[in-house]
Parts: structure tokens; C-alpha cells; sequence
């Protein structure tokens, strides 16, 4: 469910009409709902109830400081994979035993960042790592708590680009060396082991997958005990995927996923860690474009959009579906036309969708792209020189512009010219 409907003939984020928006801002923009925002992570919340839990949103997904302070308020934990995000989750007043830092490529200096403003635990995703880490903490004279990414070599069956759990990924160690990894951790000065962690991939649609790499952490968990290791937290990732395209996807709930964890790991007594980023940010945000031309060609239509794979690069990278729909609501019984929807880059990869079925559009006409909260406005750039657009922010009848659209000064400024490349060095003796 999320927050975006048509009313009157309108499509409204929550209590607001999306085109009242884009007269002020200009297209394309994100646009993001509170309300669904935190229905989400609620749903997470109730998903766990009952188990000593945090659900730590995946700050990757979507890293504006408003959304990060809105769940962060909400008393959600950050999952964070660099210094930057790190910062970004202090920034937004989440406090460090609330973060917890992946990513298998760790500086000294994001570890020593991280140490001296707090964290909750290290995901430690190599021994070359691991020793990292000791050596930071040492210097410091601190104590970093860690849990050691284990990769149970299960298929998500999912996009290979978002599978991580596989033995040719390049993520965790591998599970049947996790007994001398471990080993290892505890004899290294600095370190606590805390936990174990596990994350498979991305987008999700079945249990089975969690189902299978969970099993195998509750036996590393037994294994790891009767070795010693305080094992008293189970980090396990995200990955719970969305619906798309709403017609024919309907992946697992947050309940039921709660209930397979209860099931599979309810017994050890263990605080359950998850880190969904997608599940509560997807839904709950849409990109607005408008449409500059409609381009009959040899065999096809297309829709040429002012929003490009710069701005969305989703469907160029994963081939990733998303539901497109206009923003003046069409009769049920209204005539359908067929693009091809393309955006303004000089690439034949910008393109959102082949041979899409839409109420015929016209130049001016607004669309909206659904799902587009995650993985949306932070792997966009400014390919082509085009600004990065707009994000706001709904919740009921009010809205703000949470990051604005850039100036073309701005982003030219931005470069620097050395001086041997001055107008005066550039001129005629």
C-alpha cells in the first residue's frame, strides 16, 4: 500500500495533488510520502514484535537527511556501507549504538570515523578487514564490536547485479570458514564478536531463500557457541523485495517474514537484527516527468520524457520495471496507445520502457513512475551536464522541497581550470 492516489480525477501524494508540485518545482521531481514511510517500517516493527529486535533502514536505498530524520525519529536503526552514509546518519540525529557499518571495502578512516562518533557493530566482511579494524581500535584504545559476514552460498534468485549471497560474490567470508575466522576475531586485540551477519541480495520474492541461509546461520550459531564466541546478536540483512509491476507480483509480507525468523531462529535467544531498505522506501516514492514530444517512428511511438536514465537509471541497469501512470486519471474505459518511453540522453539505454500500453499522451501531459522511492534519486548524476532533480517531501496537506534542483552555474562552478588553461595563456603572441 502506499499513499499515492487518484483523487478527483487527480493523482495526489497523500493530500496533496502532484500537479500543484510540479508547477512549482518543475519537472521531473522525486516525491516522497511520510505517511507510507512509516507504515512501512511499522510494518517491520510489528513483523518482530516480541523479539528483542532493531530494524535498521538500509541507507543506500534512499539517503536524504528529511527521510533518514523521519525514520530515525521513528525509532529505526541505520544500516550504513560508507563514511559518507555514516555521516549522513549522525547528521539526521541517529545515534551511533543505532548504526551498524557493512560494505566490504572499509577505509581506516570511515572505521576511525565511525569508532570515534559511535557505532553499534562492525559487519566485518574479510580477515584482511578484520585485522583493519584491530588496528584502528588499538590505536584508539577502544573496543570495536563486530559481526563477521558469512556468505552461506544460497541463490536468492534474483537480478544477478543484486545477488550477494553466492560463492562467486564477492561478499562475506565463506560459511565453512567461519569457525576459523572467528578464531581469528577473538585472538585480535580491539575487537568484541557480537554477532553474526548474512545478506543474500536484493529484491526478493520468496522466503525459501532466507529460509535456507537462516538455517545455516542457526547451526553456525551453535557450532560458534560450544567454540566459546558470545554470539547474543543475528544481523540478517534485507532483501524483501516490492511489487513493480502491481499486476502480477505479490511478494512475501513483513509478517510472514517475521514469522519465518521466529521459526527458523526463535530459539537462540538472540537479538534479531534487519536491515529492508527497498521495502520501506520503494513504495513510497514517485518520479513526475512531463512529456516534450510524442515521436512517430518507422514501427513504434515514442514518448519522450524530460526525465532520463541519469535521473532513474534503474530500468538501463537492471532492465527494471516500473509501472508508469499519468497524472490525470483516465476513463476506465479510455483508449490505450503504445510507446516506446525514452528520455532526452544520448544513449540508446535511455529508455524506461519498450512497447508500454498508456492513455494516449501529448506534449505538457505529466506522468509518474511508482516504486521509485529506492534506488531512485541516489544513483542519479549529472550525466549530460543535466541537474540532479528535485526531492520532496509529503506528509498530509504539507509538502517541502527536500533537495533542490541545481543551478547550471552551479554545477559549472564546480570545475576547476588550471591556470595554464586561462583566456590570457589561450591567446595569439
Amino acid at each position: 500500500m502506499d499513499h499515492f492516489l487518484y483523487r478527483d480525477g487527480n493523482l495526489f501524494a497523500e493530500d496533496v495533488p502532484l500537479a500543484e508540485i510540479a508547477a512549482e518545482v518543475g519537472t521531473p521531481f522525486y516525491c516522497y510520502s511520510a505517511a507510507t514511510l512509516l507504515r512501512h517500517f511499522r510494518l517491520f516493527e510489528e513483523a518482530l514484535a516480541g523479539l528483542p529486535h532493531l530494524v535498521c533502514f538500509a541507507v543506500k536505498s534512499n539517503s536524504n537527511q528529511a527521510v533518514l530524520r523521519l525514520l530515525g525519529q521513528a525509532g529505526a536503526g541505520m544500516d550504513v556501507v560508507s563514511g559518507g552514509e555514516y555521516a549522513r546518519a549522525k547528521a539526521a540525529g541517529v545515534p551511533g549504538d543505532r548504526i551498524v557499518f557493512s560494505g566490504v571495502g572499509k577505509t581506516r578512516a570511515e572505521m576511525r570515523a565511525a569508532l570515534e562518533g559511535g557505532i553499534r557493530q562492525f559487519n566485518v566482511e574479510s580477515e584482511p578487514e578484520m585485522e583493519a579494524l584491530s588496528e584502528v581500535a588499538v590505536s584508539l584504545g577502544v573496543t570495536a564490536p563486530i559481526a563477521v559476514r558469512v556468505n552461506p552460498d544460497v541463490d536468492a534468485k534474483t537480478h544477478a547485479k543484486i545477488a550477494t549471497g553466492k560463492s562467486e560474490n564477492k561478499f562475506g567470508i565463506p560459511i565453512s570458514r567461519a569457525a576459523a575466522v572467528y578464531a581469528r576475531a577473538a585472538a585480535l586485540p580491539g575487537l568484541e564478536v557480537v554477532g553474526i551477519d548474512v545478506h543474500i541480495g536484493s529484491q526478493l520474492t520468496d522466503l525459501e531463500p532466507f529460509r535456507q541461509a537462516y538455517r545455516k546461520v542457526a547451526e553456525l550459531t551453535g557450532t560458534l557457541r560450544a567454540q566459546g564466541h558470545d554470539i547474543r546478536r543475528l544481523d540478517l540483512g534485507g532483501g524483501l523485495g516490492i511489487p513493480y509491476a502491481r499486476s502480477n507480483e505479490a511478494p512475501p509480507l513483513p509478517l510472514d517474514y517475521g514469522a519465518m525468523i521466529r521459526e527458523e531462529l526463535g530459539h537462540l535467544d538472540c537479538e534479531i537484527e534487519i536491515e529492508p531498505g527497498r521495502l520501506i522506501s520503494g513504495n513510497a516514492g514517485i518520479m513526475v516527468s512531463g512529456v516534450i514530444y510524442v515521436k512517430a517512428g518507422e514501427d513504434r511511438s515514442f514518448l519522450i520524457l524530460d526525465a532520463a536514465m541519469n535521473d532513474l537509471v534503474r530500468p538501463s541497469m537492471y532492465d527494471a520495471h516500473h509501472d508508469i501512470v499519468p497524472l490525470v486519471e483516465p476513463a476506465p474505459a479510455a483508449d490505450q496507445a503504445r510507446y516506446d518511453v525514452v528520455g532526452p540522453v544520448c544513449e540508446t539505454g535511455d529508455t524506461f520502457a519498450r512497447g508500454r500500453d498508456l492513455p494516449p499522451c501529448a506534449p505538457g501531459d505529466l506522468v509518474a513512475f511508482r516504486s521509485a522511492g529506492a534506488y531512485g534519486a541516489v544513483m542519479s548524476s549529472e550525466y549530460n551536464t543535466r541537474p540532479l532533480i528535485p526531492e520532496v517531501l509529503v506528509q498530509g496537506g504539507d509538502w517541502a522541497v527536500i533537495r533542490p534542483r541545481p543551478g547550471l552555474d552551479e554545477i559549472i562552478a564546480r570545475d576547476r581550470v588550471p591556470g595554464w588553461l586561462s583566456a590570457a595563456s589561450g591567446e595569439d603572441a
